[in-house]
């Protein structure tokens, strides 16, 4: 049974004929005939009776009409509402990232994009980098944003934010003020790291081809208790300068450089390959990636694969 058998059937019974209900539908009066047929053997009853030439319900057709017209507007009423979504996107997204890039990043994203497509909703998951990676591969989310390097080749890559990571002294710790320090008086002083993820292993290979040992006074899980740990004096940290351009301001926390050393931190936004973007994804991929264009046009076109 399908949608037009069911207009065929309705334009019958609203002519009360075979041969102008083909000419209506642009169809054979054969062609007509055959699908009310194979109707019939799908229902299991006869649904008009002809005697005469003339076309009227049996019992079982107008038992069969208010479900035909039922179907009928309930299609109409899919094809309007996904023209409607297409002209104008809703629906729901879900994005997955870590709680400082839900936090510092993605705020103006989310923003904007509701400003512009306030009927789609937006369900946020919070996640640290291989979890949020697994659920895209897996399906469970449309978008995740998380630290370069993705070498997944299932995934798209569109890079969203970058910046860099900072070395963070509390007020009135020897190093606050400095602007730049070298790595070997950073090594002095006890240090806060994260437990895991990719800024662990960004620092573990700067110390280890600078050859030094690191004071790792706490391994800490996420960028706010490093940094609210870092604030209250139990040691340095490094933390990316968005997320405690706040604290500078304030001078509550000092940022400073590396002498000679730039530990670059890029973001992006991940998704399948081969997911259809439903409009609603489409435009927020647009959001989201729009800022990173026009801040940094020169290598708007770059992918992380081709740019490490």
């Amino acid at each position: 049974m399908d949608f037009e058998q069911l207009r065929t059937f309705l334009e019958v019974s609203r002519l009360k004929s075979f041969s102008r209900a083909a000419r209506k539908l642009l169809r054979t009066q054969p062609a007509i005939s055959a699908q009310i047929r194979s109707l019939e053997e799908e229902v299991g009853a006869r649904l008009f009776d002809r005697d005469g030439g003339k076309v009227t319900y049996t019992s079982a057709g107008r038992l069969f009409e208010p479900f035909a017209e039922y179907c009928i507007e309930r299609q109409r009423h899919i094809l309007l509402a996904v023209a409607e979504q297409e002209r104008s996107p809703r629906g729901e997204l879900s994005i997955s990232a870590n709680e400082a890039t839900h936090l510092y990043v993605l705020p103006q994203v989310f923003a904007q994009f509701r400003r512009q497509y306030p009927r789609v909703m937006l369900s946020v998951v919070r996640a640290e980098r291989l979890q949020t990676v697994e659920s895209v591969v897996n399906r469970e989310v449309d978008f995740g944003v998380v630290s370069l390097p993705v070498r997944d080749a299932r995934l798209t890559v569109e890079l969203i934010h970058r910046d860099e990571l900072a070395l963070v002294a509390p007020k009135g710790h020897p190093l606050a003020g400095r602007g730049t320090v070298k790595v070997q008086e950073v090594a002095k002083f006890p240090l806060l790291l994260p437990a895991q993820g990719r800024r662990r292993e960004q620092l573990d290979e700067l110390f280890r081809v600078k050859e030094i040992r690191a004071r790792v006074a706490m391994e800490v899980e996420s960028s706010e208790m490093l940094k609210r740990y870092v604030s209250v004096g139990l040691g340095l940290g490094f933390l990316p300068r968005t997320n405690v351009a706040q604290e500078e301001r304030a001078g509550s926390l000092s940022l400073l450089s590396l002498d000679g050393v730039r530990l670059a931190r890029d973001l992006a936004l991940v998704f399948r390959k081969d997911r259809q973007l439903s409009r609603a994804a489409q435009e927020f991929l647009e959001i989201a990636t729009q800022a990173y264009r026009q801040s940094a046009p020169e290598t708007a076109e770059v992918r992380s694969g081709r740019a490490l």
